[in-house]
């Protein structure tokens, strides 16, 4: 066999190996997904059922509940925004979106005249800025399977921050989760909380599916809960106004959980298509590869007829 083709079969096979482990990595990534979804739904009961409480507390109390601090907005002179990005890589556009909507919101903040610093979640973000030297006030890993653990450090220090004055608002970041082909970055106030968008806002939860191979998403949009009834004559054993006031680091908690799960997944989705544009191209360059290889083969094989034909003339 021409040396000619033997290089070009070598990089087929390589190429062919290359194709099995993206396409494992899709399935990885695919199977993690159905994980974030489940823990998703599993947090579901918790948040209806603090929503439907604090809605009743609400409609109880009037006005009075909106004298809380994590209730009361207050003049904004510096702003906590809160970065989520992921720890790896191989995942597209996830990571530099986020990033780039971080600088622009930091970018924004400094013209009006309102100083800023960032809580980074996840290695990626970190890693960019703390080179470039911006003003970093606490980092958190990622992970691939976010808990309440992690969200109740991640609520903890944000509560501590704001409560104690160091910052006037706190402001989230994060990947919102469309489908396994669009997600778009995200921006939303966290602190301090309207009791309207408490009480008022729904959700939605979305659910992988598989048809003939190929992978797809169905999102529901589910209602706000329904305020809960308190009698009139229902009485506490604690201040109405203190169970408000200790029902809202639950809700944050539940928030930041909820947006760690929604970008995992966002991220996982970004990776498994391009792992998937990974394979695809894969494929097409062992094609290619493979009509290479063919017409090679052939030249080498003409070449080495016309060799023996003329060494048959030459000796008649």
């Amino acid at each position: 066999m021409s040396r000619g083709v033997v290089p070009i079969r070598d990089r087929i096979k390589t190429i062919e190996n290359t194709k099995k482990i993206t396409t494992a990595m899709k399935l990885v990534a695919a199977a993690k997904v159905r994980r974030a979804q489940d823990s998703v739904m599993a947090t579901r009961p918790f948040s209806e059922t603090l929503q439907s409480v604090f809605g009743g507390l609400i409609n109880r109390l009037g006005g009075e509940a909106m004298d809380l601090p994590l209730l009361t907005q207050r003049e904004v002179k510096k702003v906590t925004i809160v970065v989520i990005t992921g720890d790896r890589g191989l995942c597209g556009g996830y990571n530099s979106f986020m990033i780039r909507k971080a600088e622009a919101r930091f970018k924004e903040l400094k013209e009006q005249g309102i100083e800023a610093d960032m809580v980074l979640i996840g290695k990626k973000g970190i890693t960019y800025f703390q080179r470039r030297g911006y003003p970093i006030r606490k980092t958190f890993d990622t992970g691939q399977n976010p808990n309440s653990k992690q969200a109740l450090a991640i609520s903890e220090e944000l509560l501590n921050t704001y409560l104690s004055g160091e910052t006037d608002a706190i402001e989230l970041l994060y990947t919102k989760f469309l489908s396994l082909i669009a997600s778009t970055p995200s921006f939303r106030t966290l602190v301090p909380f309207s009791a309207s968008d408490i009480t008022k806002s729904g959700d939605e939860v979305f659910q992988l599916t598989s048809d003939e191979g190929k992978f797809g998403v169905e999102r529901t949009e589910l209602d706000a809960a329904e305020p809960q009834e308190f009698p009139n004559d229902m009485i506490f054993e604690q201040d109405p106004l203190q169970i408000v006031n200790s029902i809202l680091p639950l809700y944050l908690n539940g928030q930041i959980l909820r947006t760690l799960q929604e970008s995992v997944a966002s991220e996982l989705a970004a990776r498994m298509q391009s792992m998937q544009s990974a394979s695809d191209n894969a494929g097409q360059l062992a094609k290619d590869l493979n009509q290479q290889y063919n017409r090679a083969r052939q030249a080498a094989v003409t070449a080495e007829l016309s060799e023996i034909v003329a060494g048959a003339m030459a000796l008649d």
